[in-house]
C-alpha cells in the first residue's frame, strides 16, 4: 500500500487590529517559550492575538493576553489559557526595543502567529506607534479605493 502523504497546513494567526490601530516602525521575529500542551493547541490553530501586547520585566520580554486555548486531551496537565508567555530575542534586539518603547507614544504589539520550517512556534512582534482617528480614516479610505479598484478591473 503507498504512503499516504499529507502536507502540514500552514498556521498563521494574524492580529488584524493591530495594522488598523498602530502604525509599525519596525518589525521583528521573536521565539516563545511554550508548555507541551501549549504547542499543541497552536499546531491545531486554536489560538488568539486580540488584545495582546508585549512589555518588559527585568530585561525580558513578556507577551500578556495571548489566548491559547485548552488542548483536548490534555487532562491535568493543561496550562492557563491566557498566561504571561516570555518572548525570546538575542541580547542587542531586546536593548533596542527596551529603549525604543521608552519613547512616548510607542509600543510593542504583536501581529502574527505561526509555526516555523523547523516546527517551532514563532512571533513576529512590531515596534509600533499609534494611530490617530484621522490615519485610521485614512486607512478605510485607502482600502475603499483598492476594493473599488479591483472590482473596476473584474468587470
Amino acid at each position: 500500500m503507498a504512503k499516504k502523504t499529507s502536507t502540514p497546513q500552514r498556521i498563521n494567526i494574524k492580529n488584524k487590529r493591530a495594522s488598523f490601530d498602530y502604525e509599525f516602525i519596525d518589525t521583528y521575529t521573536a521565539g516563545i517559550v511554550l508548555t507541551g500542551t501549549e504547542i499543541k493547541s497552536i499546531r491545531m490553530g486554536k489560538a488568539s492575538l486580540v488584545d495582546t501586547y508585549c512589555y518588559f520585566v527585568a530585561g525580558e520580554l513578556w507577551v500578556k493576553n495571548m489566548n491559547v486555548s485548552l488542548y483536548a486531551q490534555g487532562s491535568y496537565n493543561n496550562h492557563q489559557e491566557r498566561r504571561d508567555r516570555k518572548l525570546l530575542l538575542n541580547r542587542k534586539e531586546l536593548r533596542n526595543l527596551e529603549a525604543d518603547t521608552k519613547t512616548p507614544g510607542y509600543t510593542i504589539v504583536p501581529v502574527r502567529l505561526f509555526i516555523n520550517d523547523a516546527g517551532l512556534a514563532k512571533l513576529d512582534i512590531a515596534l509600533a506607534r499609534g494611530k490617530k482617528e484621522f490615519d485610521k480614516r485614512q486607512s478605510l479610505k485607502e482600502r475603499e479605493d483598492r476594493r473599488e479598484m479591483d472590482r473596476a478591473m473584474k468587470h
